[in-house]
């Protein structure tokens, strides 16, 4: 099913606040309300959100009407609110940046002529994620052994791309190809991305997998239940480090202790070398209720302290390789010349 689509000058976004219980779309006619979806998870995964943002830029050519302010002016604040909703995943402002400077190309035109213009380049930003998903998944599949079993984290699927998935789209490929594969799902609280979102993923490919409470992954490590662990990233900076879903740098110091392969699959997109080192990624803080409740339901006494962070920063010491569209790379400094 699509992730997100074009229709009547309105952006449906699926809404995985309501999977796996509900397959269910919000319609935005707005560039706040994409700003609204994005902040409040209906839409997740950075390169989903990437692409929902430019159409959410577009969404702002559609919303505007002449007369109090320019256009251009109306566009920049639309891409200011919309990269303000999740500011540590870099694809976002990867794909508004896109938006803009393609803007900047035909401003002088007429509005009618601005908007098909937009609109199809957040339909080529799309149409690149998902090529750049299948390129992405073939290299993958490469490094996964037959038999493997395997430990991802968070969601990097379909839902996370609007493509084939990262992380998890190299293992449906690896499933597709024949590869017996069996993979242990954490259940990544305080949001559950795991047991409602990749479960569900892996339920609908018929790929044999195993939910786990996330910290039952040491007890899979000692028992060396675990060949290979592969994960997504929201930033991948110019060192190596990359921030991921809060419990990504556990996984990966347990991988690193127990001499497993740890490997991060993205897109370039997500690389953002303009940073040195994993400490200058933002973090973003998220609403305390999150941790204090499971799906509406209390687990804690009411305004109990909270920390919520909502990713943590894996150093590159703990990485074997980058998994892109352009191939499996050992190190950042590798792709250095191909990011541009």
């Amino acid at each position: 099913m699509d992730v997100l689509r074009w229709e009547d000058n309105s952006l449906l976004l699926l809404d995985q606040t309501k999977l796996p219980d509900e397959v269910a779309y919000r319609s935005c006619r707005h560039y706040r309300g994409v700003a609204e979806a994005i902040a409040r998870l209906q839409v997740r995964g950075a390169p989903a959100i990437g692409v929902a943002a430019a159409f959410g830029y577009l969404l702002a050519a559609f919303n505007y009407e002449p007369g109090e302010q320019d256009l251009e002016h109306y566009l920049d604040q639309a891409a200011r609110e919309l990269l303000l909703t999740r500011p540590t995943a870099v694809n976002l402002a990867w794909a508004l940046d896109r938006m803009a400077e393609l803007f900047q190309t035909v401003k002088d035109d007429d509005l009618t002529q601005v908007r098909a213009v937009l609109l199809a380049g957040a339909q080529q930003i799309l149409d690149a994620q998902r090529d750049q998903d299948r390129r992405l998944a073939t290299f993958g599949n490469q490094i996964i052994p037959e038999r493997a079993r395997l430990l991802t984290y968070c969601n990097t699927g379909a839902l996370a791309t609007a493509g084939s998935g990262t992380a998890l789209g190299v293992i449906f490929c690896a499933h597709q190809s024949g590869k017996e594969i069996h993979v242990y799902v954490p259940e990544t609280r305080p949001l559950l991305q795991g047991a409602r979102l990749t479960a569900w993923e892996l339920e609908q490919a018929g790929i044999p997998f195993t939910l786990i409470t996330d910290n039952m992954a040491g007890y899979l490590f000692s028992q060396e239940m675990v060949d290979l662990v592969i994960v997504g990233a929201d930033r991948i900076v110019s060192n190596g480090d990359f921030a991921n879903k809060i419990g990504t740098y556990t996984m990966a110091v347990l991988a690193s202790h127990h001499h497993r392969p740890f490997y991060v699959a993205a897109p370039i997109s997500t690389f953002d070398l303009k940073l040195r080192e994993g400490k200058e990624i933002p973090v973003e803080m998220r609403d305390p209720e999150e941790v204090r409740s499971i799906n509406g339901h209390p687990v804690s006494r009411p305004g109990v302290p909270v920390l919520n962070p909502s990713f943590d920063v894996t150093p590159h010491t703990l990485v074997t390789g980058y998994i892109t569209e352009l191939g499996v790379f050992e190190n950042v400094q590798e792709i250095q010349g191909l990011a541009g």
